[in-house]
């Protein structure tokens, strides 16, 4: 997951993963900017997060019942 936390959708996100007890690397994009060109060639856009699934599949700004979706088809959760 690519984000920072200055951004809510981003603390969000992180929260819903943390409460899922979904393992995933956090890439701060504060602490990292250089990270922001991965995360823009990944989604073809500056918004964050952008999340990568482990089947190579990503969402930008996702909403909660997007992440839990994607996480059911890939049997995460």
């Amino acid at each position: 997951m690519f984000g920072a936390e200055w951004c809510g959708d981003c603390r969000r996100t992180k929260k819903q993963l943390d409460a899922l007890g979904i393992e995933y690397t956090y890439v701060d994009l504060v602490a990292e900017p250089a990270a922001a060109d991965i995360a823009k060639e990944i989604s073809g856009r500056t918004n964050i997060p952008v999340v990568v699934y482990p089947d190579a599949t990503h969402h930008v700004e996702p909403s909660n019942a997007d992440v839990e979706a994607k996480l059911r088809e890939l049997s995460l959760i």
